[in-house]
């Protein structure tokens, strides 16, 4: 009896099948444009027949040979109706040219909370530093490198504009710098998981510690040289990190506000675009640390410093800002 309503199954469905599996055929040897207008517009028709087919088949409880053969064909189907149709680099020229800037767009309050932060961070170790020298050390801990309040005022100059040996180690010193830097925005990122707050507290002190490094330099008249200094690689590294922050931050919105959605559910619909924030800023830190490894110890002019910082704040600008808004995406 159960053979009989196989057989009878099949033969009312079976040219259904075999219009679809031809058509899957000759897509995969001539490409799916090949298929014509005609064809391609009956393409989705098919397949859902055969969806409809194969979840009978299922409940019915038909023979295990037939079940298996309509899971094989519809899976093979699903890749040519809703599958990549492009190009391994046409996909990537389209992630680039749109799908990363119009995400990162639409993460702009995330991005804002985490510039707030990391702002009253600097602002914080900024004025308190500024009164009392003492605090850099608390804020700074092992990290200052020989730069302190106890440096005279030219060996801090000098540390800034010293060309001595740079050029021996400018590689290793580039690629140490963005290992470093990459791990403090994954960082950034991977403590969203923790309801965002570690991610907030790692954004904070990250201005603490610039706050206090441009206020010791700030004290002693090199102000505008510590800047120099810091934004040709800072503006990329600075807003690679917020990016960053901002997708972690992004990850701790979706499992604390949830909604009426349940929280993996939440978690995973933010979790793609959250991801591409951190592809995002591992470009960005990329790029600064090419710049610090390379650029900033190599040129000491005040001038040139300073364009090279407001050439790369300008090209994010336009990238981040612009780039994708042809397409209505933000």
């Amino acid at each position: 009896m159960q053979v009989m309503k196989s057989v009878e199954f099949r033969r009312e469905r079976e040219a259904t099948w075999a219009e679809l599996e031809a058509m899957i055929q000759f897509a995969g040897a001539k490409g799916l444009r090949a298929l014509g207008a005609d064809r391609l517009a009956r393409l989705p028709h098919l397949y859902r027949a055969t969806l409809s087919s194969l979840s009978v088949a299922r409940s019915i409880s038909l023979d295990r040979a037939l079940v298996d053969y309509l899971e094989s064909l519809v899976g093979r189907a699903y890749f040519v109706v809703y599958g990549t149709r492009q190009h391994v680099r046409r996909q990537l020229a389209d992630f680039f040219a749109w799908k990363l800037p119009s995400t990162v767009r639409k993460a702009k309050w995330h991005i804002l909370v985490a510039v707030v932060i990391s702002l009253a961070g600097f602002v914080a170790a900024y004025s308190l530093t500024s009164h009392d020298a003492d605090y850099y050390y608390s804020f700074m801990g092992d990290s200052a490198q020989g730069r302190t309040p106890a440096s005279t005022t030219i060996e801090l100059r000098e540390g800034l504009y010293h060309q001595e040996g740079v050029s021996s180690f400018l590689t290793t010193f580039a690629a140490s710098l963005f290992d470093h830097n990459s791990r403090v925005a994954i960082l950034a990122f991977a403590l969203g998981f923790i309801a965002g707050l570690p991610t907030l507290v790692l954004l904070f002190y990250n201005g603490l510690t610039l706050g206090a490094f441009v206020a010791l330099y700030t004290s002693r008249g090199l102000g505008v040289d510590i800047w120099g200094w810091l934004l040709p690689h800072g503006v990329s590294e600075l807003s690679a990190i917020m990016i960053a922050g901002a997708g972690g931050l992004m990850l701790g919105h979706a499992l604390v506000f949830s909604g009426a959605q349940p929280r993996l559910d939440a978690l995973r619909e933010r979790g793609r675009p959250a991801a591409i924030l951190v592809i995002a800023a591992v470009l960005m830190l990329f790029c600064a640390g090419m710049i610090e490894g390379i650029f900033r110890q190599a040129v000491t002019d005040i001038h040139i410093r300073y364009a090279v910082a407001g050439s790369t704040g300008a090209f994010w600008i336009w990238y981040f800002g612009f780039c994708g808004r042809s397409r209505g995406l933000g």
